[in-house]
């Protein structure tokens, strides 16, 4: 059986969604981001112990078939601009309904009638974080991250992420060496 799980978006949230399986007895298979998968079928009173222990983390046990769809949307996306290490080069739309198996004028759809922003503007919020938390590591140099982000150009990069924090990309890793800066000297 497969539950969905919102806001699970970490390592941390794995490990806490595993120990409140095991606390009402429950085996799990797979234990991803977003959703767990279990041996047995769940009772209703252990879908609501699990519901609310999640809840009490800031997690939220999902059952509406919407719901669901939207965070698998979420999910594909975080893995995909977080957690690979350069993103595929196909469309985004042909990724992610290849990922979840649905049409993706359907996806997005619902997704825009959930969330109220489209599936594109979603991506280009997480790959503007990435951008930023890359920045930030100081490991790699704009052109390098247009790359990974398969940004056209780092021209193309920089005016996103300045429509999005008001900021230029440059100017936001001079706050961070600037704010550095004013730790030292504390």
């Amino acid at each position: 059986m497969v539950l969905y799980i919102k806001y699970m978006v970490s390592l941390r949230c794995k490990m806490m969604v595993k120990e409140e399986l095991k606390k009402i007895g429950l085996h799990f298979v797979i234990v991803d981001l977003g959703y767990v998968e279990i041996l047995e079928d769940i009772t209703p009173i252990q879908f609501q112990e699990l519901k609310q222990n999640l809840a009490l983390s800031g997690l939220e046990l999902l059952d509406d078939k919407k719901a669901i769809l939207i965070e698998k949307i979420k999910n594909v996306i975080v893995e995909m601009v977080h957690y690979t290490d350069e993103l595929p080069k196909v469309n985004y739309s042909e990724y992610i309904s290849e990922k979840l198996h649905h049409d993706y004028t359907y996806l997005s759809n619902v997704f825009s009638e959930v969330k109220g922003i489209t599936i594109q503007q979603y991506i280009i919020i997480h790959k503007i974080e990435r951008v930023k938390e890359l920045l930030l590591y100081g490991e790699m140099n704009l052109t390098e991250i247009s790359y990974i982000l398969n940004y056209s150009s780092v021209a193309h990069l920089s005016n996103q992420f300045k429509k999005i924090t008001g900021l230029s990309p440059t100017y936001f890793k001079q706050l961070k060496h600037k704010r550095d800066l004013n730790l030292e000297n504390v």
